[in-house]
């Protein structure tokens, strides 16, 4: 039995995928779709009993998974991608129904999830050791070994794409994966799993929904899992490193993490282009603004800050918010109620503490009954101790900021807990780089919107997280280096 929402066919009722059966037994959550606040399907809440299962099943699984050559698994996961690609507008609007952001935005999700699974099978064929001049008559090398189990922990915001793009290079390197899914956002990842289960060994990647207290704490201290990757908010992120630790096993613990991220702009700048790279770099028109990377901080030098605000304000008129599977949408509702009551929590502090709302701070006419919708929100007069300068938003909030001095917006840029990512805008090359170097950021943009490329590592500084995904560097990271001494050489008969 199926039920449609505006052409999208979905089950009632989610099985996961463990090994070779399907489990749709014990406690059942509601998916909730954030264009109208209902109901659309049921999906399992994952127990400590699943989770081992689950676990179970990919430690069976991997030793033969890893055995493969890099160009035999290269092949399932361009198969895996062949199959994403041949499903794409059904996937991407199963997407934008389960994650509210708009259509136009998950069919590029789609591809670029396709797109790295081809990347990742690629140039796991360069996974090599080193061979080392360590001594004379001896051979020492290095080679590059999975962990085996590696356990994904996903934020709601890009649930299809994540879940392609953080299980590729894992499984490019021999490793089998578990995937846990966002709870927001459950349907888009089970969809995923039960296209892996065509074309991969079976136990090889496999999809668990739940929440975090339940699903994702046994996920990290089932004793079979040594490497953990989580994307997310911070104060999650801590937890799961402590929990790590708590759970008696040594586990190789990757975060990417939350920011507060600057968007600097020169005296030189034309503000229609920065204007156009602020809502771009805020992805209002793809995620609501529910984006690690999202520059939620602009400032705008004094001489040009009333242009730049109006250039912003135009632009911001120009978004449909809107059902997300209406083409003509370009921004739709955030992922929850509680998502909405905590940004609009974030306005009306804004509000209270004197900064001046320019545009948004309230949900659209003519949006759908029921759903999670916020107007895109502009605030000018913003000092740097106001809360809304201070603290990741995670939505649809963006900040104009004044600076007169650059060695004080330098100095304020890095005023924060994180360091995640920061736009530039000029066209002085000499003060584009030296604000490259000044600034506290993993990823530093000049005149972009904070495009992202398979080919790059993908990593913040400070309380944005600890280590890389995307490029080689994430492929590495899912390996272990042993070292081999071949001794004394042709001195034995």
């Amino acid at each position: 039995m199926t039920s449609d929402l505006s052409g999208v066919e979905l089950r009632d009722r989610y099985p996961l995928l463990v090994g070779d059966r399907e489990v749709a037994d014990g406690d059942m959550m509601a998916a909730i779709a954030p264009g109208t606040g209902e109901m659309v399907a049921e999906v399992p809440l994952a127990d400590a009993a699943a989770v081992d299962r689950a676990a179970t099943a990919a430690e069976g699984a991997q030793p033969a998974w890893a055995a493969l050559s890099a160009a035999e698994r290269g092949r399932h996961l361009r198969d895996l991608a062949d199959a994403v690609r041949s499903q794409a507008e059904r996937l991407a609007r199963i997407d934008a129904m389960d994650s509210g952001n708009p259509l136009a935005a998950m069919r590029n999700d789609v591809a670029y999830g396709a797109d790295a699974l081809d990347y990742f099978a690629g140039i796991a064929r360069e996974l090599h050791g080193k061979t080392l001049p360590a001594s004379a008559n001896s051979l020492h090398l290095t080679l590059r070994e999975p962990y085996g189990v590696v356990a994904r922990i996903l934020p709601f915001n890009h649930p299809l794409m994540f879940t392609l793009f953080h299980a590729a290079a894992p499984l490019a390197a021999g490793n089998t994966v578990i995937v846990k899914a966002p709870d927001q956002t459950p349907i888009s990842p089970l969809e995923i799993a039960y296209l892996a289960a065509e074309v991969l060994p079976t136990g090889v990647l496999t999809v668990l929904t739940g929440n975090g207290a339940t699903t994702g704490e046994a996920l990290v201290a089932h004793p079979a899992i040594g490497r953990i990757g989580f994307t997310g908010r911070g104060t999650t992120g801590l937890r799961v490193m402590e929990a790590a630790a708590a759970s008696g096993r040594v586990k190789h613990v990757t975060v990417e993490l939350g920011g507060k991220n600057p968007l600097l702009v020169a005296p030189d700048a034309d503000p229609a282009f920065v204007a156009e790279q602020a809502v771009g770099g805020m992805n209002f028109e793809s995620s609501q603004g529910q984006s690690c990377g999202s520059t939620s901080r602009l400032y705008a030098p004094a001489a040009l800050r009333d242009e730049i605000v109006d250039a912003v304000a135009a632009r911001l008129d120009q978004i449909r918010v809107g059902d997300p599977l209406d083409t003509a949408t370009t921004m739709g509702p955030l992922v929850s109620e509680p998502q909405l009551s905590r940004v609009q929590g974030y306005v009306d502090v804004g509000r209270s503490e004197g900064a001046r709302l320019i545009r948004g701070g309230a949900a659209p006419d003519g949006v759908p009954e029921g759903g999670y919708y916020l107007a895109p929100t502009l605030f000018d007069r913003v000092e740097s101790g106001h809360t809304i300068a201070i603290e990741e938003i995670f939505g649809p909030v963006l900040s104009v900021l004044e600076w007169r001095d650059r060695d004080d917006l330098i100095a304020q840029a890095n005023a924060t807990r994180y360091g995640l990512t920061a736009n530039i805008i000029t066209n002085d090359l000499d003060w584009a780089m030296d604000a490259a170097r000044r600034v506290q950021a993993g990823c530093v943009w000049i005149n972009g919107r904070g495009q992202h490329f398979l080919e790059t590592p993908f990593g913040g500084y400070k309380d944005s997280g600890l280590g890389a995904e995307g490029s080689m560097e994430s492929l590495l990271s899912y390996t272990r280096t042993k070292v081999v001494h071949v001794l004394d050489i042709g001195a034995r008969p």
